[in-house]
């Protein structure tokens, strides 16, 4: 029998967060931590699945450092495993890059099934002492009056049957790539900003205990050609892979191809090496869309704040968004606990400012990399000619990977910085 939400029809919160995802509830775990009253709103029970390659980089790292999660000797929970950094496969060409040396960022990485990193996040959000009710499904905005100018929460459906609302001066909406508050905001999507789709699969393999994670960069399909996507094989902790691929949308194969097919076809092809033979895979090919480079603006809206894919905050360079998800929530509960104290709801806009000044060039240059590598032919002269050489190579980690110190002695880092800070936020 599905257990009732701890929601009465009719509850009051300073804050209300939709989806319990890292986002969310990071967001949550922080305003908890401040003495905020916080509702975190799940639509699915946990544990609970997501389509991702399951990565946690240097900048996730700190995240989970920030809320007490993890320790600088590598302390970590069940479920958790760490690496040494990314092996890069292009061409002929195999490299192993550690994580950098910096003062700002760890030097390690990690990985983490979401149906277990998930659920972490959101039960610290509980122990800081948010209220968390899974099995809710929110079915849209409450409006502070009848000219819709103003949300002042939203109204939910429990998976058994059960209805009511959450009213609260700010709602954060970290409900995914979709986002249902976000439509009926009637903020849609800005198409011209680039989308990926992934497919990934679980296989058991005697690699799993591998220190690296490991990225492919000249992805093909059944006939040899060569598309403008990536592959990953990411160890995990329970003795499985995390093995997927990611196409994006400025390809022409964006929609032609089949993208389980593929995925069995490309793993299949590496069995020998890796062990990922149709008879260890471990449950179903998924998929799931891939929202880069901010792709929903603004960021703060009527009251609402999104953070996470509901944004748009994944990196146009290598996919990776549980970083962003998580560095937004934190900034969203700075700057929520700002405006709750002093009662204006455009003190919100300064989320949105900060996050463009914050990584806006960064990702307006992913965006152009994005592009570039539509054309499959562009990947393959980068990863011929560019491979072989360390030195770039380990600027190009840099610049993917989005680690550079803020006040760099390194050339590599000042030449990154550089680049970011004179490119437009758009």
């Amino acid at each position: 029998m599905p257990r009732a939400p701890a929601l009465a029809p009719v509850e009051y919160s300073d804050v209300v967060v939709v989806g319990a995802g890292p986002g969310g509830a990071a967001a949550a775990a922080h305003l908890a931590a401040r003495g905020r009253e916080v509702v975190l709103l799940e639509k699915d029970r946990f544990p609970r699945d997501k389509v991702c390659g399951d990565g946690l980089t240097p900048r996730v790292i700190r995240e989970l450092l920030d809320l007490g999660l993890v320790d600088e000797a590598h302390g970590r929970a069940d479920g958790f495993a760490t690496q040494r950094g990314l092996r890069i496969h292009g061409g002929r060409t195999v490299m192993e890059l550690p994580w950098p040396q910096l003062d700002d960022w760890p030097s390690w990485g990690g990985t983490a099934r979401r149906a277990v990193f998930d659920e972490v996040i959101a039960r610290t959000a509980v122990r800081n002492g948010a209220r968390l009710a899974e099995g809710v499904t929110v079915t849209g905005p409450v409006w502070r009056d009848t000219s819709a100018t103003r949300v002042s929460g939203v109204s939910w459906r429990s998976d058994d049957g059960e209805v009511g609302e959450v009213r609260a001066p700010v709602v954060i909406a970290a409900d995914g790539a979709g986002s249902p508050i976000a439509k009926a905001l009637g903020s849609p999507r800005r198409t011209e900003r680039p989308m990926a789709v992934g497919a990934r699969a679980y296989y058991r393999s005697p690699r799993a205990d591998d220190e690296w994670i490991s990225s492919f960069l000249d992805l093909r399909d059944a006939g040899g050609d060569l598309l403008s996507g990536y592959g990953w094989v990411f160890p995990l902790d329970d003795g499985t892979l995390n093995v997927g691929l990611g196409l994006l949308s400025t390809s022409k194969e964006f929609r032609a191809v089949s993208y389980r097919r593929l995925l069995a076809s490309w793993a299949g092809g590496m069995a020998d090496e890796w062990g990922t033979t149709e008879a260890n895979r471990v449950g179903a090919v998924r998929t799931g869309p891939i929202p880069m480079g901010f792709n929903r603006t603004p960021l703060h809206q009527r009251g609402v704040v999104f953070v996470g894919d509901a944004g748009g905050m994944v990196n146009p360079f290598n996919g990776e968004g549980i970083s962003y998800a998580m560095e937004a929530a934190q900034l969203a509960a700075d700057v929520v606990d700002d405006a709750l104290t002093t009662r204006r709801t455009a003190d919100l806009d300064r989320y949105d400012r900060e996050l463009r000044r914050r990584i806006g060039g960064y990702y307006t240059l992913g965006r152009r990399f994005a592009e570039l590598m539509g054309d499959p032919r562009v990947m393959h002269v980068c990863t011929t000619y560019g491979m072989p050489h360390r030195p770039l190579m380990e600027l190009v980690l840099k610049l993917m990977a989005h680690l550079t110190d803020r006040e760099p002695s390194d050339a590599k880092d000042v030449l990154l910085n550089t680049l970011q800070r004179l490119t437009p936020a758009a």
